[in-house]
């Protein structure tokens, strides 16, 4: 099985899709398919469906959505008689739907066969870029985090109507692509590619107007560009930002970035990611 999250829902079995085209069977295959090989519980698919306030027919509506995505899954796997996977492989019985979509005593499990998960991939080479940038490898980082970047297609579950699980699911996956993001534009500033960042960071700094790692890379690199003059600019607007918005101050490493930039003093240090302030506030 072969699943695409990080963008739009794409979910095939022997190269064949499974994804329905109604709306809340398509919900329970996208949280299905986010869990994959791990039981997602009936309690919280019916939570994804209908909230806190499920009808009196939803564990049977439930079902009923169960077997519609096993319909799919039984028209994919009749693929296998005529020369797929299984046909190759006369000494095991062939897999079932139920085999795909397993029911468990609390919920349901998608089995993916050792198929390929784009968000598995993503946390895998994310996490070779992190370890990467902790030991000095910067052009080891950079690349593995690039790599890890382009998964991304657009906002994971990007053509699914979702409920609570699936929109904390969402957030949760947004955060850890903009952390790559930040670790990876870090990667970067470290080799000196200060002047390819610009233009990025400028469609950035606009998206996540309270980030403020995004903005302290922004200013660096616009300093080392010799527009030390817009790089100011940046930090004031980003002041009034959360000042209006939060109330805030910006962080004390940013502040420290904006007195060495106004006095031209040594290079200043790049802003940590992770503080208090850096929220995910992108413009709409």
């Amino acid at each position: 099985m072969d699943i695409e999250i990080l963008g739009a829902l794409a979910v095939q079995e022997n190269g064949v899709s499974i994804t329905p085209t109604a709306p809340k069977p398509r919900q329970v295959l996208a949280l299905l398919a986010l869990h994959a090989d791990r039981v997602v519980s009936v309690c919280d698919l019916i939570e994804e469906l209908w909230g806190t306030t499920p009808p009196r027919s939803a564990r049977t509506t439930l079902q009923t959505y169960v077997l519609q995505l096993r319909e799919l899954i039984a028209v994919a796997l009749e693929r296998d008689g005529h020369g797929g996977p299984q046909a190759a492989d006369t000494t095991r019985a062939p897999r079932t739907a139920k085999d795909v979509l397993v029911t468990m005593p609390s919920g349901y499990l998608l089995a993916s066969g050792g198929g390929t998960s784009d968000v598995r991939t993503f946390e895998r080479l994310s996490g070779t870029g992190y370890r990467a940038m902790d030991a000095g490898d910067f052009p080891g980082a950079a690349r593995q985090l690039r790599e890890a970047l382009t998964l991304w297609t657009g906002t994971a579950f990007a053509d699914v109507q979702t409920g609570e699980q699936l929109d904390m699911e969402i957030k949760r996956l947004e955060e850890n692509r903009l952390c790559a993001l930040d670790q990876r534009i870090e990667a970067d500033l470290r080799l000196g590619r200060h002047r390819e960042l610009l233009a990025e960071l400028t469609v950035l700094v606009n998206r996540y107007r309270t980030h403020e790692s995004l903005h302290g890379q922004f200013m660096l690199a616009l300093y080392r560009s010799g527009r030390r003059g817009e790089a100011l600019e940046v930090y004031q607007r980003l002041r009034a930002t959360l000042v209006r918005d939060l109330g805030l101050e910006p962080s004390a490493g940013l502040q420290r970035m904006q007195r060495s930039i106004l006095t031209a003093g040594p290079e200043p240090a790049p802003v940590a990611a992770g503080t208090a302030k850096e929220r995910l506030v992108p413009t709409s």
